[in-house]
């Protein structure tokens, strides 16, 4: 049964889903989508899968840009997820069970690190090893697709969450991260006045993008997530009440992934240079911000969709 999660009357901020992103290869391009599940480690299969080098070291765009030229594909059967498909261009897409990894035999199992931790996972096999590093080079050696092990407890950081459960796969450490619509287009307006060609939400990989409620509510302002304690979700039918909700834990610190154009696989610093000049977030001692992670508190199991409401309360 779905529970009810009664906001306050009137919230300070009011908002609605504009995008919903999964990426389920941590660094390589991530997929919009209409409706994702909720789970304790975030959007499903949200940075389920992780490319390693053959230490079982985890590598991203920092060390291969050309990785957010990969663009997986998820299928679905009747039993749920069935397939991950890699697509990149001149590449003969590659087509991978997800069946197969569920119970894999014990051949499959590799420990693998992910930042400070070491994590069990399944090895995606030869084929999959072979196209990444036809496709990425093998400045690294040969590379490996990994799946992470679901039944292993990855918890965040417990400074942040302040006691609150929370679960990770292959994310940088929180499970869901969002950010707004407004926060982009101000980048995008400090961009321009520079000179420099506007960028699009795929350079921050944030999960939910919040956009204007509508209405007679406020407009959503830049980096109002920033300020929000608790994320009300709720159906555009059910206004007074909601099924799901995120907290707001941490401010999102910036490597140079964003200076990475997703379109191209090549970097220029413009983003980074423009975020130094109004993003240093002294949470973070003075690292530049671009969003907030979050952890699920109440909903999980349950489909956030695009257009779906949001409430929340000025905390920080």
């Amino acid at each position: 049964m779905t529970s009810r999660i009664q906001p306050s009357t009137p919230p300070d901020f009011q908002a609605r889903i504009d995008a919903l992103w999964v990426f389920p290869i941590k660094s390589c391009a991530g997929l919009s989508v209409p409706q994702a599940v909720l789970t304790s480690t975030g959007l499903a299969h949200d940075r389920a899968w992780m490319v390693v080098d053959a230490e079982g070291e985890m590598v991203t765009q920092r060390e291969l840009p050309r990785m957010a030229l990969i663009q997986p594909e998820l299928v679905d059967g009747s039993q749920g997820l069935e397939a991950l498909v890699l697509h990149a261009s001149g590449m003969v897409a590659l087509r991978l069970s997800a069946i197969a990894t569920v119970q894999p035999s014990a051949r499959h199992a590799v420990t693998v690190r992910v930042w400070d931790d070491s994590v069990p996972a399944f090895d995606m096999g030869a084929q999959a090893s072979a196209w990444l590093t036809a496709f990425l080079g093998d400045s690294l050696g040969p590379l490996r697709l990994v799946r992470f092990d679901d039944t292993h407890h990855r918890p965040s950081s417990a400074k942040w969450t302040q006691g609150r459960p929370s679960s990770n796969q292959f994310s940088d450490g929180f499970p869901v991260l969002v950010t707004s619509t407004a926060s982009l287009d101000e980048l995008n307006t400090r961009l321009l006045a520079k000179g420099e060609v506007a960028v699009d939400m795929r350079r921050f990989r944030a999960n939910v993008v919040l956009g204007n409620a509508g209405g007679q509510a406020p407009e959503v302002m830049a980096h109002d997530e920033d300020r929000i304690g608790t994320l009300t979700i709720y159906n555009q039918s059910d206004t007074q009440g909601g099924f799901a909700q995120l907290h707001s834990v941490k401010p999102c610190p910036r490597c140079p992934i964003p200076n990475i154009d997703p379109d191209t696989g090549h970097a220029k610093p413009s983003v980074s240079d423009t975020l130094q000049a109004y993003r240093q977030d002294a949470r973070v001692n003075g690292a530049l911000t671009f969003g907030m992670n979050c952890v699920p508190v109440a909903g999980r199991g349950q489909v956030l969709r695009v257009g779906q409401g949001v409430r929340g309360e000025w905390v920080f």
